[in-house]
């Protein structure tokens, strides 16, 4: 295993650890603890999970591959997160899509060559009244319409 996690990621499992008396229980906050890491989850990112849960390292990967949240692939700084799901797409999901394939010069599920931007289309942000909507990190953008796609750019890349 090539990657060794910080010494404060450590901590964070030990301590999270003894929140749950089945070590394997762990997985997911323990996979989350490594996408915080490094933005994504890699092989040895698995391997790690693996040895410090004492559990397979194929039921890890299963746990990681099969959820949406994990990233098994290197994501840009900002992942973009777009919401098509019926009541987005009733309020011009698909064209926020477009716009934002646009203005960053990528395609849905791609990368800029920059590597600061990951687009992705989602099933559902769970803000359905507001739509069309996009998650990056931890923040939710509502109501996105087509003028305010190149804002949103422009104060991701810090120039707003």
């Amino acid at each position: 295993m090539s990657w060794k996690p910080t010494p404060q990621t450590e901590d964070k499992l030990t301590k999270l650890l003894g929140a749950y008396p089945d070590r394997k229980a762990a997985c997911i906050p323990a996979l989350f603890l490594a996408q915080d890491e490094l933005g994504w989850v890699p092989d040895d990112a698995i391997a790690w999970v693996s040895e410090k849960l004492g559990m397979a390292k194929s039921m890890v990967e299963g746990v990681a591959t099969f959820y949406t949240m994990f990233n098994m692939e290197k994501i840009g700084k900002h992942h973009l997160e777009l919401c098509t799901n019926i009541s987005c797409s009733l309020c011009g999901a698909e064209q926020v899509l477009e716009a934002l394939e646009k203005e960053l010069g990528i395609k849905a599920g791609e990368t800029t060559p920059d590597g600061l931007f990951t687009l992705h289309e989602v099933e559902c942000l769970a803000t359905c009244g507001m739509g069309p909507a996009m998650q990056v990190h931890d923040r939710i953008f509502e109501g996105i319409t087509l003028e305010k796609v190149p804002e949103i750019i422009k104060e991701l890349k810090g120039e707003g």
